[in-house]
């Protein structure tokens, strides 16, 4: 299915009234992408989250790239939010979706509202996560992304009634950085990364399948060349901790199923980071699909040429999710 872009109407721009409410700055409106953020949306956490540094963190939404690949990127999230969008005709399935950016920043557009736009297109809903940035002060700041996918997933779920889906039809799709949260948050749904707070607590946060394009899977600087490992560990992490945080040590028979898609030419996060994670589900013997294609390189999104074969992962793993619960 070719699904064409459409351009997204929408009202003014404006973080949630939590923000300057607890004195924090607003960026800027700008007319870049006025649907987002959307009407409906909700934070993760009541009041500041867990481990808030004493320095406020200010908003910074930018547009990049030149004219027509503009695109929006935020750095500076104070408060995690869940951004809602719901398909016209919803069929109970579901998506958590989080967009990469190294753990520095995150890519709205290319990561997040293009995606979503595609598999609305499904009948599915999605759901964007604005999690937290590790380099912005938080204190455990190798938990701070994990805790805001876990808390996510949960709120998402105790509301399941409200947005028709079936918490068991929710999902995640990850890209490059998020890819990594998508993979930590399949092997580590379970780890206790933050003290319960209310009754959405008590509800699983595994997903029932994810997706992982271009993923950030290895710690290691030789096999992934931007600054995520040291974005979400800090300088000098100790072995211990550069290995609880490489999801592909932690797959196990209860890991969901996963999907990837990746370039053998990406210049930023190498194709061992794909075949790590390939590797370990098939020891696991967890089901695993991936397609490795020859050309796209890294951070396409859904914007490689029509003549590319990778240009038609959203239409494979729309395919494989519905055989997988979604």
């Amino acid at each position: 299915m070719d699904i064409q872009r459409r351009t997204f109407l929408g009202s003014g721009v404006a973080l949630l009234a939590a923000t300057a409410a607890q004195g924090q700055s607003e960026p800027t409106p700008y007319a870049g992408n006025p649907f987002f953020p959307p009407k409906e949306r909700f934070p993760l956490w009541p009041g500041k989250p867990p481990g808030a540094p004493a320095k406020p963190i200010v908003p910074n939404w930018t547009m990049n790239n030149p004219p027509p690949n503009r695109e929006l990127w935020i750095r500076g999230v104070p408060f995690p939010e869940v951004h809602v969008y719901r398909p016209a005709r919803p069929d109970g399935s579901s998506l958590l979706v989080l967009p990469g950016g190294g753990y520095e920043f995150l890519s709205i557009q290319n990561e997040g509202l293009d995606p979503v736009e595609r598999f609305n297109a499904e009948r599915t809903t999605c759901f964007i996560l604005t999690y937290r940035l590790p380099v912005e002060g938080w204190t455990n700041r190798s938990l701070v992304a994990l805790q805001d996918a876990q808390r996510a997933m949960r709120l998402i779920r105790s509301r399941a009634a409200d947005f028709r889906i079936d918490p068991a039809r929710l999902g995640a799709l990850g890209f490059s950085a998020g890819g990594h949260l998508a993979a930590d948050l399949a092997v580590s749904h379970a780890e206790r990364v933050y003290a319960s707070i209310d009754a959405a607590d008590e509800l699983s946060a595994r997903p029932a399948f994810v997706g992982l394009v271009y993923p950030v899977i290895s710690l290691d600087p030789k096999e992934t060349l931007g600054n995520s490992a040291r974005n979400l560990l800090g300088p000098n992490p100790t072995p211990q901790l550069v290995a609880a945080r490489s999801p592909a040590l932690h797959v196990t028979g209860d890991t969901p199923p996963s999907f990837i898609a990746a370039a053998m030419d990406d210049g930023l996060v190498l194709p061992p980071n794909s075949q790590h994670w390939i590797s370990a589900c098939l020891a696991t013997k967890v089901n695993v699909e991936a397609h490795l294609f020859s050309e796209g390189g890294h951070g396409f999104g859904l914007h490689l040429p029509k003549d590319l074969p990778g240009s038609r992962w959203p239409d494979l793993f729309a395919l494989w999710v519905r055989k997988h619960g979604g």
